[in-house]
């Protein structure tokens, strides 16, 4: 059974929307205005590229990450591993070419199903509402959140307001940075 990892940037309130600097969001580039670049901070989103065996994410983080992520040097190392999508509108004809292989799942069951198949962890990359989902159908395994100290307000929470039992997390690595960041790592405890 293969481990799915959702990896985020995230506010103090749950905020995880256009870290990057997305266009037309209220908070566009959150993460690079208000908080000082320490490189062992972001140590972790190295050592993600180098543990996963595959990457998933949803149709809009597709649509943003694909145009740009194939020639980024920074990310070579997802160019060359396995992509699922998780979309009901993507198609075939809207995949690049030149970010290796891609496979569309159109539902919940099926990423229940890549989860029971061989190979190694497969890293979730932006896509709020599919992480929402698949933490609804108990399909998330761990959570690599850096946690930047900022309140944003509004904008896209990476945790779901469904009213569910409570899901226990266990803390398996963590450390604060001398700019306010924090690395949360965190296994779903079944």
């Amino acid at each position: 059974m293969r481990t799915l990892i959702s990896t985020a940037f995230v506010s103090l309130d749950g905020v995880v929307e256009a870290p990057g600097g997305e266009p037309g969001y209220r908070n566009s580039g959150w993460t690079f205005k208000d908080v000082e670049f320490l490189p062992e901070a972001f140590e972790i989103k190295g050592r993600e590229q180098q543990e996963a065996a595959a990457m998933m994410m949803g149709r809009l983080s597709y649509e943003a990450f694909s145009p740009v992520w194939p020639g980024m040097e920074d990310f070579a190392g997802y160019k060359v591993m396995p992509k699922f999508v998780v979309s009901t509108t993507l198609g075939e004809q809207d995949l690049v070419d030149d970010w290796g292989e891609t496979t569309i799942l159109r539902t919940l069951d099926d990423v229940a199903a890549v989860k029971e198949t061989e190979g190694g962890p497969i890293i979730i990359h932006g896509s709020a509402s599919l992480t929402r989902d698949l933490a609804d159908a108990d399909l998330i395994d761990r959570y690599h959140l850096l946690v930047f100290p900022l309140l944003l307000g509004a904008g896209k929470r990476l945790f779901s307001g469904t009213d569910k039992d409570t899901q226990k997390l266990r803390l398996v690595e963590h450390e604060a940075y001398g700019n306010g960041l924090q690395k949360n790592v965190f296994d779903v405890v079944r």
